[in-house]
């Protein structure tokens, strides 16, 4: 038993499950608060009815409280307010590569990261013609909106994974090769739009492009110039100006609102990614901010937070985006066929999908049927 790695995981645990102490877990689990502080502590080996009352507490199997995770290193995760759940997003991370370089192995389907050969050509002092350089590389068309974030970067030999974290001051992380990616991971919290979920993945990879020597686990604290840039990335990368400035014309009959509206729709943006964009043309000044939102609420009878996405509140608005339109899929799929294969045992595919075996076999049987 090793003592170190069981108490890692009952903190984590812990925190993950949303004890707001360990006196609450104690008191879940029927035990004394000491027993639980040594044991997070690592003091002495519990008795294995102490581990059975913790692991029936936190909701999980005996075994996954002694599971190593592994460290990882070339990780970006910065945040402008303190995450309580880095740890326990960290080692989800670090299972699901894992589990996603193992089935890319099995089923022998590694995909190259294709933007790798033109990374030293991506200069930090020429951010919107790095972003070109990407685009074309990936086989976009200039000025081409971007449909399916999550398909143009699984692709291109990115690994994207969706996690829930209760947390406005984390959007996203990404990880290098060396720790078996290129990977970005983006929360999906439901109070995050949707359309900030594709900017966040669009924002790693310009750090991934632009950063590579500011990736260090150890590191917390964002640095206000490389978020900068990396926005500066996201903004061109999805919207980049030939098409912008081609469907910004086009609207030129329709209401202020209207047009930034239809503009951001196009392109799956921020409405503030619009207004950003325009800013930096030097159409409009920073006023643009306050006139935008009382041009809205006069317009739609309603204030817009400035955390919020337009929704579908008129039929002149356009409707809020869906989870859909940002949904990853690779990972799933080679479950899938490697469930199929025999590669894998259903259990285990429940386990990397992170279902129940029952909700397993009722996918099993929906693939069968759909084909």
């Amino acid at each position: 038993m090793s003592l170190r790695i069981l108490a890692q995981n009952v903190r984590r645990l812990r925190i993950a499950k949303r004890f707001s102490s360990q006196d609450a877990l104690a008191s879940a689990a029927g035990l004394s608060l000491p027993a639980v502080k040594n044991l997070e502590l690592a003091k002495n080996e519990p008795r294995m009815r102490t581990v059975q009352a913790i692991a029936k507490a936190l909701g999980v199997k005996i075994q996954d409280l002694f599971l190593p995770v592994r460290e990882l290193q070339t990780v970006r995760f910065r945040s402008a307010k303190r995450t309580q759940n880095r740890e326990n997003i960290l080692a989800k991370v670090s299972r699901w590569l894992d589990d996603f370089n193992y089935l890319e192995n099995v089923l022998n389907k590694r995909l190259p990261f294709n933007l790798k050969r033109i990374g030293a050509k991506c200069s930090r002092d020429r951010i919107v013609e790095a972003t070109e350089l990407c685009r074309k590389e990936l086989g976009l068309k200039p000025g081409e909106p971007i449909y399916d974030i999550c398909g143009v970067l699984e692709h291109a030999g990115v690994k994207v994974l969706s996690v829930s974290t209760s947390s406005d001051g984390f959007f996203g992380l990404s990880l290098k090769e060396e720790d078996g990616g290129p990977a970005v991971v983006v929360n999906v919290w439901e109070r995050i739009s949707v359309e900030r979920r594709i900017f966040s993945a669009a924002h790693e990879l310009g750090h991934l492009m632009l950063h590579l020597d500011a990736y260090d686990v150890t590191q917390t604290e964002e640095n206000k110039e490389e978020e900068r840039e990396a926005n500066l990335f996201a903004g061109h990368f999805l919207m980049p100006d030939k098409g912008f400035q081609r469907e910004w014309d086009e609207a030129a009959g329709l209401h202020g609102v209207d047009r930034v509206l239809k503009v951001k729709r196009i392109f799956r943006v921020s409405y503030k990614a619009v207004l950003a964009r325009l800013l930096e043309h030097g159409v409009v000044d920073k006023s643009i901010w306050g006139k935008f939102n009382v041009e809205y609420q006069q317009r739609f009878r309603r204030k817009l937070p400035f955390k919020e996405e337009p929704m579908g509140i008129d039929p002149a608005e356009p409707f809020g985006m869906q989870r859909f339109d940002f949904f990853e899929d690779r990972f799933s799929r080679l479950t899938r066929e490697a469930v199929e294969k025999d590669k894998i045992s259903l259990s285990r595919g429940a386990e990397m999908l992170g279902i129940g075996i029952e909700e397993m076999q009722d996918l099993l049987r929906n693939w069968e049927a759909i084909l």
